[in-house]
């Protein structure tokens, strides 16, 4: 077992705490540090399209109405509805595993998941069947525009409905600090929001030129080549882009990777 700290970034919710479990698994010290909240927008897919596509398992929760924070009767913080939604017609689309178990387990049934897990994977599972459809997509504020630019390039009617915000929460930062007296030895980005918002939230304490030194010194784990380039265009190296699309690949992956350090 090697005792090493790896910041998470993931929302405070069971996103949280299964990647600290599953760091705690790895024999490294987890260092919970969110950097995405959400806040639902109570909007609802459109139900007149052929096909809809679900980017997450934040998504799948809204649009059945059982997002924590609504109550029993599909109200969120703040008065916004985020009723059960109806896809009607749609053959409905999932952009990974974990988004298509979501939907399952709130009776919908996807039935497109494409094998790459990103935006780019769903554009090549959809490509060759969309020319001429309605292709609704429910996300968030900051999702990719390969999605919409690629079905749209292959002849989809595209909108797109936004079912929450991603915003950094209030005093986020810790592993910032961390990172900047040189005690963070991993860190695992999910998005490029998140190496946005870890960045600014280094800035707020003012160590920002400290962390990205610290993290110089670390083992930096992203998920997808977007979040990469993000990353290194802000002056972080990264020294791995997950295999898969996952929390749990990252982790493990990047979580390996710098194992070995601790075992000289």
């Amino acid at each position: 077992m090697c005792d090493f700290t790896v910041a998470v970034f993931r929302p405070d919710d069971d996103r949280l705490e299964d990647a600290v479990e599953l760091l705690e698994s790895l024999g490294a010290t987890p260092v919970p540090d969110p950097m995405l909240a959400v806040e639902p927008t109570g909007a609802s897919p459109r139900d007149d399209a052929d096909y809809t596509i679900l980017t997450s398992k934040t998504g799948a929760e809204l649009v059945a109405g059982a997002y924590p924070g609504t109550d029993s009767d599909g109200v969120a913080d703040g008065g916004a509805r985020t009723d059960r939604w109806n896809p009607g017609e749609a053959t409905l689309c999932a952009v990974g595993p974990k988004t298509a178990d979501a939907l399952r387990e709130r009776g919908y049934d996807p039935e497109i998941v494409p094998q790459e897990y990103t935006s780019s994977g769903l554009v090549a599972a959809l490509e060759d069947r969309v020319d001429g459809a309605r292709v609704e997509v429910a996300r968030s504020d900051h999702g990719s525009p390969v999605l919409l630019e690629g079905l749209e390039a292959a002849g989809a009617y595209v909108h797109e409905t936004v079912l929450y915000r991603l915003v950094r929460p209030e005093g986020s930062g810790d592993s910032t600090e961390l990172a900047a007296a040189g005690g963070l030895d991993v860190a695992c980005f999910t998005s490029s929001l998140t190496v946005t918002n870890w960045l600014e939230a280094a800035d707020e304490r003012g160590v920002r030129d400290a962390a990205l030194e610290g993290l110089s010194n670390a083992t930096v784990g992203v998920i997808g080549e977007p979040t990469g380039e993000t990353a290194v265009a802000a002056g972080i190296d990264v020294d791995l882009v997950a295999s898969e699309a996952t929390f749990e690949t990252l982790a493990t992956e990047t979580v390996e990777l710098a194992a070995p350090t601790y075992y000289e």
